[in-house]
């Protein structure tokens, strides 16, 4: 497996809405391919992708599994990705990846936006594609309306290569369009039986394969010609013109069959190797800009030297026993193991430890990989995912993409203080691992706060940080970080006078505080004339008026949008100290709020909704009913894009909200814009609440 030819490679990830069938489609090619020996199934945990504890405890894939394998002089390596929403990000870096794509549908799930999501950046990439309809033992939606969706939503025409092959109501087989047979398999046996087309099916395979011979025709020009003289193509010709086609990411090949019966699946293996292009046939998309030595980016006119060594980490796996793996897809050159590579990414060098194949949890070690290679690198100590690695004599830098913002956030606690450390550490470990996942401390809330992409991406990771870290954690809302600012201009003196035996404390000063533009922020002025207060003590003022800004007097939220001038006041010769200076301010600045109006401010998101056009009514009536402010609606073909202001204690749970809004079909990102004044039945509910909390921990 050491010496592959890029020509013999193909790469290829496996994507579909949750529940289609990927992982059981991907343990069947195995099984076809004599890879494994038996076939898995996901309801007995025993598939070789899904081996993490947590894809085994949801039956479903959670992360992306490797499985290279070899069939027939080819060299095969599946990408098996999650279908979920929220772990969009996983299959989104597989497809960096990947040459092609197999898009697995069924009819019972139908298409859904994260496919739909997921085509939009394959077909971005330009990536050749197959189609394998997954249908289930009883099927209760006819395939009439999955391939409608199929135009409606992805914009395809998929050009059927099989058709189901029926014993009563029973799929026993396909019929290879072709091949002109039917093609029987079992699940027990990874051998095929071939035989001849039932008359009763004719007539139907009779016109499959002139929609194939017309669909392939529009290919090319000469093979157009050709079927507009001869009235069909031949074999050869057909077979040519599908691999044109596909390789142009114009053709979409449709092949039907059941996974978990392993039935139709080898004809889908062939089509892997015959229909999709190896690395050499389909350079890498994403562009390689040369890095000056000085840490500069330029991209140059000149090519990257295909002889240089250049690759990029699109996943990191971590585990607390055998280390980090970070999943290279390499792009130019050859990586020898044990050899030391350059981060192009972070400009350092690094030890590349030993280089695996991977089939799930199995590593084969390998000598060497060359460009087109997927492998896995062990232990590499500081690259991330989306890093480039390459040689330090030929730096580059690959573009990475944009990954999905978190939108829904949890605070989280250690059930105990000795699990902080614990806690830290492994969030910040599995954010290495899902960059789509963020971990922080609010400054203002003194919370630790998770989020992610949605209420099952987070689970996930907190049933990983107990699994791989020992740690356990409570969650809950997160607070509003509200702020306080004032209406009113006020002053107010501050004097601090104390007398303890011997050299005492006194300060004095006057304030005044006056607003501010919103988001104006903080300023302080010194108008002190005469020498009333020695300038060594004003920026001691100035401190003290900081603290206490950190703490409002209206519901102990910081303070906003105010200027600060200091104006007179007084001091002792021996007893005033920089302390006693910054007390008085302190307490100067708190009698100014009490009578300059204080009021209290919140974040105002910038939110950004995706919603299919027939549910953005449902939408729209739900964001006015949380005091949301619609800025712009705009068509996007199918969907319906929204952009609207809406204060942020109005999302904390709206990611459930928007998923049963839509039937799972929105999706939406935010990003603070600005703060604004609370309405003010809202603010006396809020200033009640906080009485109530100081009440219970004055209490405790």
């Amino acid at each position: 497996m050491n010496e592959l030819r890029t020509a013999s490679l193909r790469n290829v990830a496996v994507i579909g809405s949750r529940g289609a069938g990927k992982t059981s489609l991907a343990e069947a090619l195995l099984f076809s391919a004599g890879a494994v020996s038996k076939l898995g199934t996901i309801a007995q945990g025993s598939t070789v992708s899904d081996f993490e504890p947590e894809e085994q405890r949801h039956r479903s894939s959670v992360s992306t599994a490797l499985l290279r394998f070899a069939w027939n002089q080819t060299t095969i390596t599946l990408l098996d990705t999650p279908g979920s929403l929220s772990l969009l990000g996983e299959p989104l870096t597989a497809l960096e990846a990947a040459d092609a794509v197999i898009v697995v549908l069924n009819p019972d799930t139908g298409i859904r936006s994260e496919l739909i999501r997921l085509w939009a950046r394959a077909r971005e990439r330009r990536l050749p594609c197959l189609l394998f309809v997954n249908e289930p033992e009883t099927q209760s939606k006819p395939l009439d309306e999955l391939l409608a969706a199929c135009r409606r939503e992805l914009d395809i025409s998929p050009v059927p290569m099989t058709l189901p092959c029926y014993r009563d109501t029973a799929m026993e087989g396909v019929v290879d369009l072709l091949g002109h047979t039917v093609i029987r398999s079992k699940a027990d046996s990874p051998k095929c039986e071939t035989g001849a087309v039932p008359d009763a099916i004719v007539p139907q395979v009779t016109e499959s394969v002139k929609r194939l011979q017309e669909a392939v025709a529009d290919m090319d020009d000469r093979l157009l010609e050709r079927y507009l003289s001869a009235g069909e193509l031949t074999a050869d010709e057909l077979a040519s013109g599908i691999r044109i086609g596909v390789h142009k990411a114009e053709l979409v090949p449709l092949y039907r069959g059941s996974a978990l019966r392993n039935i139709g699946v080898a004809p889908l293996l062939a089509g892997i190797k015959e229909w999709l292009p190896s690395p050499e046939e389909r350079p890498q998309a994403m562009p390689l800009s040369d890095i000056d030595h000085d840490g500069a980016d330029g991209v140059t006119s000149k090519p990257h030297n295909p002889a240089s060594f250049s690759g990029f980490i699109f996943k990191t796996l971590i585990d607390p026993f055998v280390g980090r793996l970070s999943y290279v897809r390499i792009v130019s050159g050859v990586l020898q193991t044990d050899s030391m590579i350059f981060n192009g990414s972070r400009q350092i060098k690094e030890k590349c430890g030993h280089l695996y194949a991977l089939l799930g949890k199995k590593h084969t070690v390998l000598s060497s990989a060359t460009a087109g290679e997927i492998v896995a690198i062990g232990k590499l100590k500081d690259a991330q995912t989306g890093d480039t690695l390459c040689e330090e004599r030929t730096p580059v830098r690959l573009a990475w993409p944009a990954l999905p913002r978190p939108v829904l956030s949890f605070a989280v606690e250690p059930k105990s203080g000795a699990d902080i450390d614990k806690v830290s550490l492994g969030l910040h470990k599995l954010i290495e691992e899902d960059p789509t996942l963020d971990f922080s401390r609010n400054a203002d809330t003194k919370e630790m706060v998770l989020s992610g992409m949605g209420q099952l991406h987070l689970d996930l990771a907190l049933e990983k940080l107990h699994r791989k870290y020992g740690a356990e954690v409570v969650i809950h809302t997160p607070k509003i970080p509200y702020r306080e600012t004032i209406r009113a201009t006020a002053q107010a003196q501050g004097k601090y006078k104390k007398q303890t035996g011997g050299h005492g404390q006194y300060g004095d000063c006057w304030l005044e505080i006056v607003p501010v533009a919103r988001g104006a922020g903080f300023s302080f002025e010194n108008r002190i004339v005469g020498g009333v207060i020695p300038r060594n003590f004003v920026p001691a003022v100035e401190k003290g008026v900081v603290e206490a800004m950190h703490h409002g007097t209206l519901a102990g939220f910081p303070v906003v949008d105010i200027r600060v001038t200091v104006y007179d006041g007084s001091y002792h010769v021996v007893d005033s100290s920089e302390m006693s200076f910054k007390i008085a301010a302190s307490m100067a600045f708190k009698k100014a709020m009490e009578t300059a109006h204080p009021i209290l401010l919140e974040p105002v998101m910038r939110v950004e909704i995706d919603a299919p056009a027939d549910h953005i009514g449902a939408v729209i009536g739900d964001l006015n009913a949380r005091r949301g402010r619609i800025q712009h609606v705009e068509s996007r073909g199918h969907d319906e894009s929204l952009k609207a202001l809406v204060p942020l204690s109005e999302l904390m749970t709206y990611t459930t909200v928007l998923n049963a809004l839509t039937g799972g079909g929105g999706s939406y990102v935010m990003e603070l814009a600005r703060y604004e004044e609370v309405p003010r039945e809202i603010s006396l509910k809020i200033l009640e609440e906080q009485k109530a909390a100081r009440q219970t921990v004055a209490a405790l």
